[in-house]
């Protein structure tokens, strides 16, 4: 991890109150995935090519027409207000001011008419919930506040038990969890109830969402190459590669060590993105040579947040940049083109000609 992002994580775990802490950190299960996850990205070695012009850096992409200065994305998580009074509207303009795109979640606590004024290229994170409507009103909000792409999660049919909380989430006041949630409910009393997440979804939201909106559905959630297919047969836009940060499946594989088997399915037919540890720009680096198309930054942007607002935010994104874009320096490439596979080796294995 470096070092400004173990600083953060530091200073976040001694001012966020403890049961915040647990909540943001905990993994499902035993915690097996969300110890593997970060763990395997180092799991790969380098091939660096020698006597490059690498005097200039280029780090910067396009993703679903989004331009971006590098190829991080923050990843959805909920609850922003938990760890900073100014919620996801901090988380926002860090992003952007670091040149990123932020995927804002359905379980954000702060209206998404807020983080879009403020946002600069953003994704919506959708659940499918049991009450379709509400997905339905809350996906229209997110598109005419600005989202230019819809995330749908398709790993969570239920929510997983983090036994470090003693169940799916603390206790938190409806007004964070609700926060989007409640001019749909109408008279209902139990609107939890009615925003928990629909099990019988299948591939067929991606083109219902797809028809709602007009805008390009990624599916998030995948790590195997069949799966990737159906999404992409179903109409997605794109694929990321993703095991929810350990707080899913326990013992589900590392995002890191699907991320091939998905590339090589998707064979170049849409984007494919990835999440799960990455502590890095050398995680980042290892994820695009092995052929995704942007890396989503999860748990370290919340302790940035905590500690720092948006500052926090912006700082921690930058360092993850600027250690790719050194990264890339030294392994001989000036720019993401010129990254593929030939850069890369499971740590196990023999290089290639030996």
């Amino acid at each position: 991890m470096l070092a400004v992002l173990e600083e953060q994580l530091a200073a976040a775990q001694r001012s966020l109150p403890a049961p915040v802490y647990e909540y943001y950190a905990a993994g499902a299960g035993e915690e097996t995935t969300l110890a593997e996850s970060a763990r395997a990205w180092s799991a790969f070695r380098l091939r660096p090519r020698p006597l490059r012009d690498v005097s200039a850096v280029d780090l910067t992409t396009t993703l679903l027409g989004a331009p971006l200065e590098a190829p991080l994305l923050v990843a959805p998580m909920a609850f922003h207000r938990l760890a900073h009074e100014e919620a996801e509207a901090a988380t926002a303009r860090g992003t952007r001011e670091a040149g990123g795109l932020m995927v804002v979640s359905t379980r954000a606590s702060l209206a998404v008419e807020d983080i879009g004024a403020v946002a600069g290229p953003w994704w919506f994170q959708v659940y499918v919930m049991k009450d379709r409507d509400i997905t339905a009103r809350l996906v229209e909000r997110a598109a005419a506040s600005g989202a230019q792409a819809l995330v749908l999660t398709g790993d969570t049919p239920y929510v997983g038990v983090k036994r470090k909380v003693g169940g799916v989430r603390i206790d938190m006041p409806e007004d964070h969890f609700l926060v989007n949630l409640r001019r749909h409910l109408g008279d209902r009393v139990d609107g939890a109830a009615a925003a928990a997440q629909d099990p019988s979804v299948d591939l067929g939201a991606v083109e219902w969402l797809r028809r709602l909106t007009g805008l390009p559905v990624v599916v998030k959630g995948v790590l195997r190459g069949d799966a990737a297919q159906e999404c992409l047969d179903a109409g997605a836009a794109g694929v990321v590669v993703s095991n929810h940060g350990g707080r899913q499946l326990d013992r589900a594989v590392p995002s890191a060590l699907a991320l091939a088997e998905v590339v090589d399915a998707v064979a170049g037919r849409a984007p494919v993105l990835v999440d799960g540890g990455v502590r890095s720009g050398l995680d980042a680096l290892v994820a695009l040579a092995l052929g995704a198309s942007g890396v989503l930054v999860g748990r370290p942007v919340l302790w940035a947040l905590a500690h720092g607002g948006a500052d926090g935010v912006r700082a921690a994104l930058a360092a993850v940049r600027d250690d790719l874009a050194h990264a890339l320096a030294l392994c001989g490439a000036a720019s993401l083109a010129e990254l593929d596979r030939s850069f890369v080796v499971p740590a196990a294995a023999p290089v290639p000609g030996w």
